[in-house]
């Protein structure tokens, strides 16, 4: 009788000693989750900023560039298109196709601010106002911010989608249904080229 109870004590032990590698192994991938999601809540707060921003910037054109309202336009529609991207990404970080509808909609809006900076540089004028030396400087520094940002996001992507994919949290996460995180990654080549704010 005793020898039972030491084995059916073994038993037991060995099954809580499993139950609780299963939940550490559980709220570990929780915990990473919650860093690549939190990563990207930092992405969020620098594209708001840039997004505010650019409403300034354009207001501020208007006077000078009178002759190019077509251009000023299609900066503020690429904007309303990546604060909707950005928005949709922003319900679910890990989504890859809400984070490459942002990827597209980023490179959009990047390349309408790199054509309004270049028309903007033919108006002198427009080039020393105050206002809008400040308001380039803010892009300037919103542009690093975005940068480290998504970086930072891939770093914690890429940590939790090899957490999932290692064993055995690769059962815990099936079991939980842990699905892999999609990186922001850049894949057209003008992608890789930084809005160029320079007066």
């Amino acid at each position: 009788m005793a020898g039972l109870l030491t084995g059916l004590g073994v038993v037991f032990l060995i099954v809580l000693f499993l139950l609780f590698y299963v939940i550490s192994l559980y709220n570990g991938l929780v915990t990473l989750r919650n860093r690549f999601q939190n990563a990207y809540a930092q992405i969020d707060v620098q594209l708001k900023r840039r997004y505010d921003l650019i409403p300034n910037l354009v207001e501020t054109a208007k006077g000078y560039m009178k002759h190019e309202r077509e251009t000023l336009d299609a900066v503020i529609r690429a904007r309303n298109t990546a604060m909707a991207a950005g928005k949709q990404a922003a319900e679910n970080p890990g989504d890859p196709k809400a984070i490459q509808n942002l990827s597209t909609a980023e490179v959009a809006l990047s390349g309408s601010l790199n054509r309004f900076i270049g028309l903007s540089e033919a108006y002198p004028d427009l080039k020393a106002n105050q206002n809008m030396l400040a308001l380039q400087e803010e892009l300037t520094s919103t542009e690093n911010k975005i940068s480290f940002a998504r970086q930072a996001f891939n770093d914690a992507v890429t940590a939790y989608n090899t957490a999932t994919e290692l064993f055995p949290n690769s059962i815990v996460a099936g079991m939980g249904n842990f699905q892999r995180a999609a990186l922001w990654e850049l894949t057209e080549p003008e992608q890789k080229e930084p809005v160029k704010v320079s007066f």
